[in-house]
């Protein structure tokens, strides 16, 4: 269910590998049932925080019932007064709960180094702040991908999204800097279907006969698995680019 407030959703996600022949499969059978949002195709900008040991990509790749994410998002290109996103997204039993709070680029770069926040504070900042406060995360990937966005012709809480080109670095994490990123099982789609409730009945069969089938995936822990086969899970304080005191907390 999206709120009336668009910065609170409480939805189910289920996420579909594809390959460019399942891909386009996909997108010949649901012609006339789905149509691109107003953003067409689009890149979307993430840093991911997590703790010094990474507990939060840790606890979220064993599955639990419960685990919750912390990142800032942003669209496009991204300047000084563009518009970003502080998101809090958990997940319970299958249920995603994503809370956001909307600044500009400037303002949550000011409130991550100072914890000074823009005076029109809200009940989803204090709990961006108590989460900072409990956790003390750091920045530590940067994750980039483009996206096509879909809605439902008949019911526009149905929602569908295909990324291509997932890329990420852990070096300079800077929202405004696309470059020297490692891409991420080039020529693969990740599709997400996201609903209020059950999936309608054409949808359901139409995957079916697409041979299209639900999988666990994380981008971010994709990025965290990768980096510690290659044994490149570092000690992130030694880089000067990631070294945010974020709401005024020393680095340890």
């Amino acid at each position: 269910m999206r709120n009336q407030n668009v910065n609170v959703f409480e939805r189910v996600e289920k996420k579909y590998r594809l390959n460019q022949k399942q891909y386009k499969r996909f997108l010949d059978a649901v012609e006339g049932k789905i149509h691109m949002d107003a953003y067409g195709l689009h890149t979307i900008r993430n840093i991911y925080y997590d703790t010094s040991d990474h507990e939060l990509i840790r606890r979220s790749i064993d599955k639990p019932k419960y685990k919750e994410k912390l990142r800032m998002r942003g669209y496009g290109e991204i300047k000084e007064d563009s518009t970003v996103f502080l998101e809090i997204k958990k997940k319970y039993q299958g249920v995603v709960y994503k809370r956001r709070a909307r600044l500009t680029m400037g303002q949550a770069r000011t409130y991550l180094e100072t914890g000074i926040c823009p005076e029109e504070r809200n009940q989803i900042l204090n709990e961006i702040d108590y989460f900072i406060r409990f956790y003390r995360p750091k920045p530590r990937v940067y994750l980039a991908y483009d996206r096509e966005a879909f809605v439902g012709n008949e019911d526009e809480t149905l929602r569908i999204t295909i990324d291509r080109n997932i890329r990420s670095r852990s070096h300079c994490l800077e929202l405004s800097f696309d470059g020297e990123c490692e891409m991420q099982n080039p020529g693969e789609y990740l599709m997400e279907i996201k609903v209020s409730g059950a999936y309608p009945i054409w949808l359901a069969n139409l995957l079916g006969k697409c041979e299209i089938y639900p999988t666990s995936f994380s981008k971010y822990g994709t990025v965290y698995a990768r980096m510690v086969s290659h044994d490149r899970v570092y000690d992130w304080t030694a880089y000067k680019d990631v070294e945010y005191n974020v709401l005024g907390y020393a680095q340890s």
